[in-house]
C-alpha cells in the first residue's frame, strides 16, 4: 500500500509523462494557436545548384482576402511554393509554406532575404479589412433610397 507522498509524486509523474505524450503528438498538427505569429526559416540548403527551401508560417485571425493577400506578397519574391498547409479553428487560421527559391547568395544575401519575407508577411497578418468592405448596406450604396408618401420636409402647423 502507498502512503500519500508517494502516491502523488506517482500521479504528477504520470501528468507529467501525458503532458510530454500531448506536446509530442501536437507536433504533427497544425492547429493555429491563440497568438498572432510570423516564422520564416532556411529550412534546408538545395544541392549544388544554389537554391535553398524557405519555412514560412503564418497564424492570425481569419480574414477574407487574406489568401489573396499572402499570394501577392509571395509571387513578389519570386518564390515557388512546393507545400501548403492550412487549417482554421474557431476564426483563426495558421498557414504553413514551404518554398523553393533559387538564387548562388551566400549566408548573409539569404538572412536578409528571409528578413524581407518574414516582415512581408508580418504586414499581411497585420492588415486588416476595412469593416465597410462586408456591411451589408455597401451592396445597396448604388440604389436609391425609398421615401414614404408620408414622410414630408415641411410641417403642417
Amino acid at each position: 500500500k502507498l502512503d500519500k507522498a508517494a502516491l502523488l509524486a506517482e500521479v504528477i509523474s504520470h501528468v507529467k509523462e501525458l503532458k510530454n505524450a500531448a506536446t509530442e503528438i501536437s507536433k504533427g498538427c497544425n492547429v493555429p494557436a491563440d497568438v498572432d505569429g510570423v516564422r520564416v526559416e532556411v529550412d534546408r540548403d538545395g544541392m549544388n545548384d544554389g537554391s535553398f527551401t524557405v519555412k514560412a508560417s503564418l497564424c492570425c485571425e481569419d480574414r477574407p482576402e487574406l489568401l489573396a493577400d499572402l499570394k501577392q506578397t509571395l509571387q513578389a519574391f519570386r518564390l515557388k511554393i512546393v507545400k501548403a498547409e492550412i487549417s482554421t479553428l474557431g476564426g483563426r487560421v495558421k498557414m504553413v509554406f514551404v518554398m523553393t527559391c533559387e538564387g548562388n547568395g551566400d549566408d548573409i544575401e539569404r538572412h536578409l532575404f528571409v528578413n524581407s519575407i518574414h516582415q512581408a508577411l508580418k504586414s499581411v497578418m497585420d492588415r486588416v479589412s476595412s469593416p465597410t468592405d462586408f456591411s451589408p448596406r455597401s451592396s445597396l450604396s448604388g440604389k436609391r433610397r425609398r421615401i414614404s408618401p408620408f414622410e414630408s420636409s415641411c410641417s403642417s402647423s
